[in-house]
């Protein structure tokens, strides 16, 4: 195995605390990615990570090879790029993060494309509607919707998705048709989990520009975005949702738009990956098609 390739490997190593994990997010066997760091070490004379039964953390000598290594690694790939037949420039594992209803909605049927002007990518997609840790999980990228927790991860900005207010027709025959915020009182709501506070998020709008939240009554909690417009189809209460995801129940009528005139502020939509110094060309092309695939979709 030559120097880069240890190199890579010591690099989701350290990244992900651990043989095993990082073993599973290159798809590699675990002894090939012990054997390499061992290998690493011995070529380099020096012990670069310390190993306990539960995590592995670099050593001062492992934390002065990363900051190198980064550089190298990135040097050497694009090097071999520049002797690539440009379809084939573009080429290697890619993983990637996205919240569930867009990914089955928006971005897997539109996969195909972006394989015809990428065939040298493989793509690694995870779906769900946590946010997961893309440093110790290997993620090379990821789709976050809603406003962004301070970090180290870097944001690309695609722009905004604009809420609807909806409700199911059973519900409003039952329940009446609110008109103003006073009348919310009167009303359910379904609740929905932030994956990031875990806590149920407050219905919110814009009066006079100022923002509103207040936290209504609720029969059900969900944390998945599918079950959450289940559930308001099925007569459970109002919920606040981005448009688009519901366009195709608004116009067939099983949701009603309701409280129009006071709107949710709209979610800020972004891609972020690791900060690197140097982006990879993989990363780079996904994020390009990201954004050209959800662009109609998106406020600016």
């Amino acid at each position: 195995m030559d120097l880069i390739e240890q190199l890579r490997i010591f690099m989701r190593v350290s990244d992900s605390g651990g043989f095993t994990a990082a073993a599973e997010q290159m798809g590699l066997p675990r002894p090939t990615v012990s054997l390499a760091i061992q290998q690493l070490e011995t070529r380099l004379g020096t012990r670069l990570l310390n190993r306990t039964t539960r995590r592995v953390s670099m050593t001062e000598d492992g934390t002065a090879l990363r900051e190198r290594a980064t550089a190298l690694i990135a040097d050497s790939e694009e090097l071999e790029r520049l002797f690539l037949p440009a379809v084939q420039a573009v080429q290697g594992r890619l993983r990637v993060d996205l919240p569930s209803r867009i990914t089955r909605r928006q971005v897997a049927p539109a996969l195909p494309g972006f394989f015809a002007r990428h065939p040298g990518i493989q793509l690694e997609l995870g779906c769900s509607d946590r946010h997961v840790d893309l440093v110790r999980e290997g993620i090379d990228c990821a789709l976050r919707i809603g406003t962004l927790e301070a970090s180290s991860l870097i944001a690309r900005p695609l722009g905004s998705f604009r809420l609807a207010n909806c409700a199911s027709p059973d519900y409003l025959a039952q329940h009446g048709c609110p008109r103003a915020p006073t009348e919310l009182s009167q009303h359910w709501v379904v609740n929905y989990i932030s994956p990031s506070t875990g806590q149920a998020t407050p219905w919110s709008w814009l009066e006079d520009g100022v923002l509103q939240l207040r936290t209504l009554a609720s029969r059900v909690s969900v944390n998945h975005a599918e079950t959450y417009i289940a559930c308001s189809c099925a007569g459970l209460g109002l919920i606040q949702v981005p448009a688009f995801d519901v366009q195709e129940h608004l116009a067939a009528g099983t949701l009603v738009e309701v409280l129009a005139d006071w709107p949710a502020p709209a979610l800020p939509v972004q891609i972020v990956y690791p900060h690197r110094k140097h982006l990879s060309p993989c990363v780079r092309a996904f994020c390009d098609w990201l954004t050209e695939t959800l662009k109609d979709h998106l406020e600016r």
